[in-house]
């Protein structure tokens, strides 16, 4: 009977905790989103930016979307851990005529490169893959390549995966499984020896495999488990599902006549989300709002909001050169770290960044770039599939002008 009574009692206090759970905790957690979602929100004088000249930013991008330049834009700007500047302008589907959102859902192409890499960081940190360890150790399928059908005079490496350095050729492009994919990579062989040049490649999408190997995980449950999920990235995914699918912004070419119109080069990233496997070097979706966050994570040292993804050691290594004085990337002026492009010497496109500033593009026009200077990080989401050069955008050096033009003197 007492037995009864006890589990009778037992069973009421769940209730009572689960009804306070369910009432309670969802409005605190709201409550906790509204004002710190994706990170604090500040007046721009507040963190020693300057609100006229940042008001200059949405009339300046809506002057692109007349222009015919984008379809539409979302532009995030955050500086000592705080937000100062969101907004959308222009369309997600300018034939439905919906209009861009704040939370609107890009492809990031090349931006889920550094993603890649900080997953392959978290092992190195773990001591479970070493940057200097032959790449045969992890996958033996590259035991008998061949530099254009020579010898390997040297050993290639992790670290010339993740720093373009590798030699490797062929497309980005996955196949079925990465497994699948580095095979034909590794059948491919190598166009130079390793660190003789820098060579934009699939080196990532061999990193994506590598997390495979020694994790035991699939490559896009690693960076689920390790980076999304505790830095609450919501919506980055290699799949969009449910009420994502309504968010994405359509990706767009221009015409020579100046016409905006749906497709493009790189359209196969789009088209392979859930057709083929999660691609290492470019095959995330994301927001701002997560972004911001994966971003101020690294700027931070490795930590947000108490939780910890990698050493500073680690964040350190990875954001400085380590191309020497090789020439690399799609602007003057840069060299390579692991998995992110660096300025070494502003100039161009990148002339109002500090030195060290680092960060990447996409395809499709998008770019995030972190100055630690300045303790400030800028992000434009775009989807055109065609710019000249995307890195070179005018719409990505407007943005960033008048983000350092703000700086208070």
């Amino acid at each position: 009977m007492k037995c009864a009574v006890a589990e009778c009692h037992c069973r009421w206090v769940m209730a009572l905790v689960a009804c306070f759970m369910l009432r309670v905790l969802p409005a605190a957690v709201a409550g906790e989103t509204n004002a710190n979602w994706p990170l604090p929100q500040a007046k721009p004088e507040d963190v020693g930016l300057k609100s006229d000249v940042l008001a200059k930013i949405r009339p300046r991008m809506e002057q692109f979307v007349a222009d015919g330049e984008i379809a539409g834009a979302v532009t995030l700007l955050a500086r000592k851990g705080k937000i100062v500047h969101w907004e959308a302008v222009g369309w997600a589907d300018l034939d439905a005529k919906i209009p861009m959102q704040k939370d609107s859902l890009f492809q990031i192409a090349s931006m889920t490169k550094p993603i890649t890499a900080t997953g392959l960081m978290i092992l190195v940190d773990r001591g479970k893959v070493n940057l200097d360890d032959p790449v045969t150790k992890y996958l033996p399928e590259f035991a008998e390549i061949k530099v254009n059908g020579k010898p390997l005079e040297k050993p290639l490496l992790v670290r010339h995966l993740l720093t373009h350095t590798s030699g490797l050729t062929g497309s980005q492009r996955t196949e079925t499984t990465l497994a699948e994919t580095v095979t034909k990579l590794a059948r491919g062989g190598l166009t130079f020896q390793p660190g003789e040049r820098w060579a934009y490649s699939p080196g990532l999408t061999v990193c994506g495999r590598i997390i495979e190997v020694v994790s035991g995980q699939s490559y896009d449950e690693f960076l689920r488990r390790e980076i999304f999920q505790p830095l609450r990235m919501k919506d980055t995914t290699f799949v969009p599902a449910g009420g994502q699918q309504s968010r994405l912004a359509r990706a767009y070419q221009r015409t020579p006549e100046g016409k905006l119109v749906p497709g493009g080069g790189a359209i196969w990233l789009i088209e392979d989300a859930g057709v083929r496997a999660p691609n290492p070097s470019g095959g995330l979706y994301s927001t701002a709002a997560d972004l911001v966050r994966f971003y101020q994570m690294i700027l931070n040292g490795g930590e947000l909001e108490g939780v910890r993804i990698l050493s500073s050691g680690a964040v350190a290594v990875m954001t400085r050169v380590h191309t020497g004085d090789l020439v690399t990337g799609f602007t003057p002026g840069n060299g390579w770290g692991l998995g992110w492009c660096v300025v070494r010497e502003p100039q161009g496109v990148t002339q109002m960044l500090s030195p060290g500033t680092f960060g990447h593009g996409g395809a499709f026009g998008t770019q995030g770039w972190i100055d630690p200077q300045r303790k400030m990080i800028v992000i434009l989401l775009v989807q055109r599939t065609n710019f000249p050069n995307s890195d070179g955008s005018p719409v990505r050096e407007v943005f960033q002008e008048l983000a350092v033009a703000a700086l208070a003197q």
